[in-house]
């Protein structure tokens, strides 16, 4: 999978060659190192780590619970930034907006935005496609995909399969539930295979709504795979589902009409019993 290098923390909004936006194209993919910096990850974090501190509670968007799944206790947090000031302002981040314009040739829209904690001994989520979920109508989403820790293979890190993305949307099968906590399930297309995604804390990996990525489980003994991600659509789209609240990258609401079959990102297999 080709790694694109633009862009720094602190920059202008970058912006692709033509060489990197065919690699896309034909990928589905790219990486843009060290979009953000060290300290802003810090802060991103920080955030979440008092959300989970405190031990409460956010209907609708985080709902730890007692328990010997470490998802339990470290439940994924859903569009965070309606309520964590910081996760607002890193979905809508100008150098976001860069490459995000640049992908789709238009103004973009924020759908959503989810922050995973991933502890050691979680489950991670079996291949499967992101507009599965989003429906948007017409085209389809991207994601902007943070690390906010050293990711790779032993911690769970993400798998893509380069090129999937060409090849429309599947209808999943069920997932391994003792790997997988969500249910979808999509076998890579004949001819593809899955490829790991190594990142520092910083990176962004941005893909299409339609390419068939995943995780395995954090096998790591003591590493967090904390990671923040946010999906957009372009201006031109005309449905979405019910739960993707579509916002301006000034932080607008810009409601569209609904698309139907959509729901969260993972349809969760139901709570587990001590394992």
């Amino acid at each position: 999978m080709a790694v694109t290098d633009i862009g720094a923390a602190g920059a202008h909004a970058p912006a692709l060659t033509e060489a990197e936006l065919l690699r896309y194209r034909e990928d589905g993919c790219t990486v843009v190192r060290g979009l953000f910096g060290h300290d802003e990850v810090d802060r991103l974090c920080d955030e979440f780590a008092a959300l989970h501190a405190a031990g409460r509670a956010v209907p609708g968007h985080f709902e730890p619970r007692a328990g010997d799944d470490p998802l339990h206790r470290f439940p994924r947090v859903m569009q965070p930034h309606e309520f964590l000031p910081q996760a607002r302002r890193t979905l809508l981040d100008a150098r976001l907006r860069g490459v995000l314009e640049a992908l789709f040739g238009e103004e973009v829209l924020a759908a959503q935005s989810m922050f995973y904690f991933k502890p050691p001994g979680a489950r991670g989520q079996a291949l499967h496609q992101d507009d599965f979920y989003l429906r948007v109508e017409p085209g389809t989403c991207v994601a902007a995909w943070l690390a906010c820790d050293r990711i790779d293979r032993d911690n769970g890190g993400l798998e893509v399969v380069p090129g999937s993305h060409r090849t429309g949307l599947f209808c999943p099968e069920e997932a391994d539930e003792s790997l997988s906590f969500a249910r979808e399930y999509v076998p890579p297309p004949a001819g593809l295979a899955a490829a790991p995604v190594d990142m520092a804390p910083g990176d962004v990996l941005f893909f299409d709504g339609h390419l068939v990525h995943g995780s395995q489980p954090n096998l790591s003994g003591d590493r967090f795979r904390r990671s923040f991600i946010a999906h957009y659509v372009g201006r031109s789209a005309e449905r979405i589902g019910r739960y993707y609240r579509t916002l301006s990258m000034s932080g607008d609401r810009v409601p569209l009409p609904e698309s139907e079959g959509a729901g969260p990102c993972g349809t969760e297999f139901a709570p587990r019993g001590p394992h």
